[in-house]
């Protein structure tokens, strides 16, 4: 059973940053795709960004040039790192993993428990 935990989240003034990790185990491949959704206050869970096997990536507009994700397949883990954070990117950030390229939630077979991000005015 794969199962990803995040961890790094926390409170942050505006144009901070914010490194969260995700951590996979119990038989995740190193070929799966490993993404980030976050899910703010009366929103909707929506796509942050992913990375492949190989490093390729793909970002919401809304995060372009502020956020980087990155993995290590060795040690089969991934990072968010976050940067010049806005109070609208307030919101639970989950860690996902699937087989394939999407940015549709539904599509990811496994989820972590996610991790609160709190921007501050």
């Amino acid at each position: 059973q794969v199962q990803l935990v995040e961890s790094g989240g926390g409170l942050v003034q505006a144009g901070g940053s914010l490194r969260l990790s995700c951590a996979a185990s119990g038989g995740f491949l190193s070929s799966y795709t490993m993404a980030w959704f976050r899910q703010g206050p009366g929103k909707e869970r929506e796509f942050v960004g992913y990375i492949n096997w190989s490093g390729r990536t793909l970002y919401a507009d809304s995060v372009k040039g502020r956020f980087t994700i990155s993995r290590d397949n060795a040690k089969i883990s991934g990072n968010l790192q976050m940067n010049s954070l806005k109070p609208e990117d307030t919101a639970v950030y989950y860690c996902a993993a699937r087989l394939g390229l999407s940015s549709g939630s539904d599509e990811y077979n496994y989820w972590g428990q996610g991790t609160q991000v709190t921007v501050s005015s």
